[in-house]
């Protein structure tokens, strides 16, 4: 079953065509990966689905709903959380910080209410929700670290916990592995692996990564100059020769000999 529909995805800034008639189906429980080259359109993809862009033609529709008809601060509501390529983090705050206030954006009371200490059965929850996720991510003996100190690997962690934390149903991530060494993104695989089986979280992710898009996808979209031209898992996607021409290249070749 799709959990997500898209259909005919167009849209153009001023004479650019960044997205062209594009069409995707993610069933619930995959990992699917969104590859490219850069201008491909991958960005533009995603800032629609957060609602950040209003597409020009085409449809998007998240457990049978259009979100085309809501505001992008009910994607979380709804069950879509992502996280950007550039952490977007709060550089005084701790690690286990983030994932309090992560939660709240769907929490029942707000802010104002738990500062004058109403709703302390719900604050309870989303710390105990908080450590659960820290548990997940191996994040135990950072969290009461400012994130500012940490590395890259940590702070793009964090940020991750950060989107589990709202418990989404649909989960983006964009470029998860950039900026990973060999260790970290090893590392992030069994992550995306475990978020998928353990929490039940479907996952669109982009990626230029080929070794790791390769090995943690079910299936694979790709696009070039704003259309899709290739669709399937990743060994078929490895085999296509508009994909090997417009993209893999040579690294069609060593990835398919690891």
């Amino acid at each position: 079953m799709a959990l997500l529909e898209i259909d005919g995805l167009t849209v153009k800034f001023g004479g650019l065509t960044a997205l062209d008639q594009v069409d995707l189906r993610v069933e619930a429980g995959s990992i699917y990966g969104l590859i490219g080259p850069n201008g491909a359109g991958k960005s533009t993809l995603f800032n629609c689905l957060s609602r950040i862009y209003t597409p020009d033609k085409g449809r998007i529709r998240f457990s049978g709903m259009d979100i085309l008809k809501f505001r992008p601060q009910r994607m979380v509501h709804l069950g879509i959380s992502r996280t950007f390529q550039n952490t977007e983090l709060f550089q005084s705050m701790l690690v286990v910080e983030h994932l309090i206030v992560g939660q709240h954006t769907v929490a029942r009371t707000g802010l104002f209410a738990a500062a004058v200490g109403l709703g302390k059965r719900e604050e309870k929850a989303v710390r105990r929700r908080a450590e659960q996720v820290i548990a997940l991510l191996g994040l135990e003996s950072i969290k009461d670290q400012n994130i500012k100190t940490l590395p890259l690997g940590y702070q793009k962690l964090t940020e991750l916990g950060r989107a589990l934390i709202s418990e989404p149903k649909l989960l983006l991530l964009d470029e998860p592995a950039a900026g990973m060494n060999t260790a970290e993104t090893q590392r992030l695989r069994g992550l995306i692996r475990r978020i998928r089986g353990e929490l039940q979280v479907t996952v669109l992710l982009v990626e230029h990564d080929m070794s790791f898009v390769m090995d943690v996808c079910d299936r694979l979209l790709v696009l070039d100059f704003g259309q899709a031209i290739a669709e399937g898992t990743p060994l078929e996607i490895k085999a296509d020769p508009k994909v090997i021409e417009a993209y893999l290249g040579e690294e069609s070749d060593s990835a398919a000999g690891e």
